[in-house]
């Protein structure tokens, strides 16, 4: 016995050594995105300011971010995680008691090694599947439920007098081959919740403890109704949490015994549906508990993410509409990542420059920081400065050869969505990067400029990038212009990443083409072309 006490000593130490050497890095393992998702995709009720699209987040590799981000303990924490990250809060008290809860534990290593103990207890893969239990429509209830406690009742009657008269066991046999039947019949409801009926009481557990942790306490945010409701679900499904434990018996006796009697007496249906009844009365109060455990994780996963930067800032959220400011902007997914600076005030943002210069990593950026200053209320950044955003995109765009949508077609959708979207009251963020690439560069550089300046309305901002020159002429005095760079010599060619003032002076397409040792007729060309195309164009 003692031998056995100092090994759960030493497995204790060794997860919690872990947990402290695991904290402020990425974690190393595979994300299961269709389980991550299973809550956020339901979680329909829940009023927001506003849920990012599938396009914005493919766009902005949402989930290459919320991977780097996620330094939760519990599959309950990385759905709340998910959940959170894709949907900006009505109001932004909602983040005081994220960050009351951060910064403790970002201060107190104890603590936040406890609260991470207490969450892995919800780490079992068979915790994504706990919000179906509340969010998911319930299996019916069969019609011949009302008989069964009927046949449980008349079986065991049966039995007990069988020891007066022998003859009863003849109704015995009938009653358990009826109620056999009946057992199996049901077998497909309770596989139904055979991964998430035993996590409620694992979430039960976790909930009460946390509720112990006296700075968890102290912030009252789950009434103690929710607790003592869920403590009474799980009581009532027993058998889930029974049949849970059974299955390790290493002989399999045990089990195949409570199977027997689950069997004979009915005991799954009438528990399990005895059981749903209770959910369906109380599924809101099984949220609650569900989404205070979660956003304890979530707390504790951006102490995490900002112990590991060696950047970050809180964002400065201002009332002031058509504004933007930030220093040292950077995605730390790109290792190395150059970081870029700018003030935006009263106008929208034209990027020129040529492919891998910078422009389009630029727009994502600031898209990646918008989103996560607007949902984690952390940015990496020295400094970000921005107004309560809505945030859309058209970065990624590809032929729907399922549906028979050619390029062009693809981000016309797309842009006739962000023109409905910029008359809504509030500011919006546009992110455009090469505007109907998928066209004649007349009709390309026309219809850009139109949708463009009617983007740029009111307050909202538009950050697009361009290689028509054209553009920068016909959108100079509603857009500031920048650019990126690069510098060609016979050989080589370098980047440095970094936003410069007014428009790109220079092109280097065909010295790049020159550098990668293209045939020399094939420049001359080239360029004689390109200096026939310039004098067209000032004549027009």
């Amino acid at each position: 016995l003692t031998r056995k006490i100092m090994g759960w000593f030493n497995r204790k130490r060794k997860i919690k050594q872990k947990i402290k050497d695991a904290f402020g890095k990425p974690k190393q393992e595979t994300f299961v995105f269709e389980n991550i998702r299973r809550y956020f995709d339901r979680n329909t009720a829940e009023d927001n300011f506003q849920t990012f699209s599938e396009k914005t987040c493919n766009d902005l590799n949402f989930e290459n971010m919320y991977a780097f981000s996620d330094r939760t303990a519990s599959k309950v924490g990385q759905q709340c995680l998910y959940n959170r990250m894709r949907k900006v809060p009505v109001n932004r008290k909602q983040f005081d008691m994220l960050e009351k809860w951060a910064d403790e534990f970002q201060k107190d290593e104890s603590l936040r090694t406890n609260v991470q103990l207490i969450l892995r207890e919800l780490n079992d893969p068979d915790a994504y599947y706990l919000c179906d239990i509340f969010q998911s429509e319930q299996v019916k209830r069969p019609k011949w439920l009302g008989f069964a406690y009927l046949l449980s009742f008349t079986n065991l009657l049966a039995m007990l007098l069988m020891a007066i008269t022998p003859q009863y066991i003849i109704l015995i046999l009938l009653l358990t081959i009826t109620n056999t039947i009946l057992h199996y019949i049901n077998k497909k409801n309770v596989f139904t919740y055979l991964y998430s009926m035993p996590q409620l009481r694992s979430l039960n557990r976790v909930a009460k403890k946390l509720l112990s942790v006296h700075q968890i306490k102290s912030t009252g945010q789950i009434p103690k109704k929710s607790i003592h409701i869920l403590n009474k679900i799980n009581k009532k499904l027993w058998i889930f949490n029974l049949s849970k434990i059974l299955q390790g018996d290493p002989t399999g006796i045990l089990y195949s015994l409570f199977e027997l009697i689950k069997m004979i007496f009915l005991i799954e249906p009438i528990i399990l549906f005895r059981g749903l009844k209770r959910i369906k009365n109380h599924e809101k109060e099984l949220q609650e508990v569900f989404k205070f455990v979660g956003m304890v994780d979530v707390a504790v996963s951006v102490s995490s993410l900002r112990s590991g930067l060696s950047v970050y800032c809180l964002p400065d959220i201002i009332s002031s509409e058509k504004e933007m400011h930030f220093t040292d902007l950077y995605i730390p997914i790109i290792d190395p990542c150059v970081p870029n600076s700018l003030d935006v005030k009263g106008k929208s943002v034209l990027i020129t420059g040529s492919n891998m210069s910078g422009k389009t990593t630029f727009i994502r950026s600031v898209g990646i920081n918008t989103m996560m200053a607007l949902t984690l209320n952390t940015c990496f950044a020295r400094t970000f400065v921005i107004p309560r955003f809505r945030l859309y995109s058209s970065i990624l765009i590809n032929d729907d050869l399922m549906n028979d949508k050619s390029f062009y077609f693809e981000e016309v959708l797309t842009i006739k969505e962000m023109i409905k979207k910029s008359q809504s009251s509030g500011p919006n963020l546009f992110l455009l990067d090469e505007i109907y690439k998928g066209t004649n560069t007349v009709e390309r550089v026309s219809g850009g400029k139109a949708v463009l300046s009617w983007l740029n309305r009111g307050e909202n901002i538009v950050f697009i990038t361009t290689h028509d020159i054209e553009l920068t002429e016909f959108l100079d005095g509603e857009y500031d212009l920048y650019h990126f760079s690069e510098q060609v010599n016979k050989q080589h060619i370098s980047f440095d990443y970094k936003i410069k003032n007014g428009k790109l002076k220079t092109r280097n397409a065909i010295k790049i083409l020159e550098a990668n040792d293209y045939p020399q007729s094939l420049i001359s060309e080239a360029r004689k072309l390109s200096y026939e195309m310039d004098k067209f164009r000032q004549k027009v």
